[in-house]
């Protein structure tokens, strides 16, 4: 028998079992892609009785995207028929419904299917999920794919519970209460609360903005489509890449992510005076005007767009209330300085827990290893993607990733293709595990850690950009660095266990 090289079998293709956890943007897509392959077993767990993820949670007034519209759709499936330039929330959710029914992934999801636990067996080389019935199911691979804003950040505010009206999360909307005409609470300065102000100024008697912080507010106009825009759309889709791969959203980001990753750079200060700008054009009353000026810079917290919300928080019926709060009351918000914001609804636009990713499912890697004690105190993932001690298993938009005003989208699928050239070895099975060095992510967080000081992140302010350390927990180089790091993995920072 000839053994030489170049007749030996090739090993037998390995047909893999894969877990996705999660049906939201970055689950969906990895189902299409690993569907589209055709070579594998495949399992979505979703908590929820249909698809969406934040979009399916958050249904609060005036919820808009605040990327572009043609850029916030997946690289494969453009859609022609967005209504305006910044889509509204629900018109997302119909976007990721639609793209679930093309690519026929319903099927494939176990829906009101909550995990429990993720465990690695370290003799059958196995993972063993449990779901929240105490049922157990065997995988080769896990996707974690749970999406980063999912946990309400309820604040710890003396007296919430003896509010006499109604009170709910911005996450958690009780589309039951009436709020036309009524006195409206609303708490938080983030999107969420300015989007919400500005939908609901004009409908209610009285809506007061409660704001420990005011906000730099970056303008973006945001135009309807035509119908003739929409058909043309339709006829060329290459009208639609000339909008998300073009010259003025590209250059966009650029300028962004120079910008927070260098606070002296040009690009900051331009980003800088267009907000400082903005303000002093936009606030006419001088005393409104200084209550609503930050005393940090531009981009610390997550830039906020709104073409409106200056003008609504200037309305007659509109007050913003910056300070402190005391408590809650059964009639309302009691201040720091001692007034009473009288209310029957109060709205807690109060954010998420921005470290929790994958928690609060409990998993255990090799040797049992286990992810909250190796999160503690705060989370780390080699370019959002991969741990040491936690073989096939990977994260789409894990901690470190890039955050910012650009879309999530893009950056889950530069995550899914580096995901994809990983399990490639698996399947040839030329290996039996991928797992990532020890020293590979101790290396990675030395550079990030102290690049992420220098970030505008970390120039000053409090946000949920920052870990429990204080440092900012993003990707602190730029856009391009990224694109180019997840384009190929290097070899050298992975573990191949036959």
């Amino acid at each position: 028998m000839d053994t030489s090289a170049s007749t030996l079998a090739a090993p037998a293709p390995r047909r893999l079992r894969i877990a996705i956890i999660g049906a939201g943007m970055a689950g969906i897509l990895a189902a299409i892609r690993l569907k589209e392959a055709g070579t594998h077993e495949l399992v979505v767990f979703e908590k929820a009785d249909r698809i969406g993820g934040t979009w399916r949670e958050n249904t609060y007034p005036g919820l808009t995207c605040d990327v572009p519209a043609h850029a916030y759709t997946y690289s494969f499936a453009p859609n022609p028929d967005w209504s305006s330039f910044l889509a509204p929330g629900p018109e997302i959710q119909r976007y990721f419904e639609d793209v679930v029914r093309r690519y026929a992934i319903a099927p494939l999801i176990r829906f009101g299917c909550a995990i429990r636990s993720c465990r690695f067996d370290d003799t059958r080389r196995l993972w063993t999920i449990t779901d929240d019935q105490g049922r157990d199911d065997d995988f080769d691979v896990v996707i974690a794919a749970t999406g980063v804003l999912h946990h309400p950040s309820m604040p710890a505010l003396p007296g919430l519970g003896e509010f006499a009206g109604a009170c709910f999360h911005s996450a958690r909307w009780d589309h039951g209460v009436a709020l036309d005409g009524r006195r409206i609470a609303v708490v938080g300065s983030g999107s969420t609360g300015v989007q919400i102000v500005s939908a609901l100024a004009g409908r209610a008697a009285r809506l007061y903005h409660i704001q420990r912080t005011p906000q730099w507010i970056m303008p973006m106009p945001n135009e309807p489509y035509s119908e003739a825009q929409r058909a043309a759309f339709r006829a060329d889709p290459g009208l639609i890449d000339e909008i998300r791969y073009g010259e003025h959203y590209t250059g966009l980001v650029r300028r962004f992510t120079r910008a927070i990753i260098d606070a002296d750079a040009p690009e900051m200060h331009e980003i800088e005076t267009i907000v400082r700008d903005n303000l002093e054009r936009s606030v006419r009353d001088p005393q409104l005007r200084e209550a609503l000026r930050p005393n940090y810079r531009a981009a610390c917290k997550r830039l906020i767009y709104s073409s409106d919300y200056y003008d609504k928080i200037q309305q007659p019926d509109v007050e913003a209330v910056v300070g402190a709060i005391e408590c809650i009351e059964p009639e309302g918000v009691r201040m720091k300085d001692g007034s009473l914001k009288e209310a029957d609804v109060l709205v807690l636009a109060t954010g998420f827990q921005a470290d929790r990713f994958v928690r609060p499912i409990k998993v255990r890697g090799r040797g049992a290893a286990d992810l909250d004690a190796q999160w503690t105190p705060s989370p780390s993932a080699y370019l959002g993607i991969t741990l040491p001690g936690f073989p096939n298993f990977f994260m789409l938009n894990g901690p470190t990733g890039p955050v910012g005003n650009f879309s999530l989208i893009d950056i889950a699928e530069r995550q899914w293709a580096y995901i994809e050239q990983l399990l490639a070895p698996l399947a040839r099975a030329e290996c039996a595990l991928v797992e990532l060095r020890a020293d590979t992510l101790r290396a990675y967080d030395e550079r990030r850690v102290t690049a992420a000081r220098r970030t505008i992140f970390g120039s000053g302010c409090s946000s949920w950009y920052l870990d429990a350390t204080g440092v900012p927990a993003s990707w602190p180089w730029t856009y391009e660095a990224f694109a180019e790091q997840t384009a190929k993995p290097q070899a050298g920072d992975y573990l191949f266990t036959a």
